[in-house]
């Protein structure tokens, strides 16, 4: 039998384009976001939503003091909404998904 995590994370998504990420986040959602820092493949995981976000964390090990809270302009209205994150670095960045993961592409 496998091993199999006594609680599976919340889905993120990620997007090609960075306004449609920035917009899921806005409305709750989970948005993964790669990038590179200093060279290093890293992400961040974003939302407007603290408990879904802490619930991730719980889920993969990160531990909650490592949140963020960074407020970010909604792109729709240019309005600055209250939003969190975490980085998402080594054992913790999700492996690139297969174009066949609807959710997270």
């Amino acid at each position: 039998m496998g091993f199999r995590r006594a609680i599976e994370p919340p889905e993120f998504r990620e997007f090609e384009k960075r306004r449609d990420g920035m917009i899921h986040a806005m409305d709750g959602g989970l948005w993964l976001h790669r990038h590179r820092w200093k060279g290093r493949p890293m992400a961040h995981l974003v939302s407007t939503d603290m408990e879904l976000l802490l619930r991730y964390g719980a889920a993969v090990g990160i531990d909650a003091q490592r949140l963020q809270f960074k407020p970010l302009k909604d792109p729709r209205t240019g309005v600055r909404r209250d939003a969190w994150h975490w980085d998402l670095v080594g054992p913790y960045l999700p492996p690139l998904a297969s174009a066949s993961d609807s959710p997270r592409s």
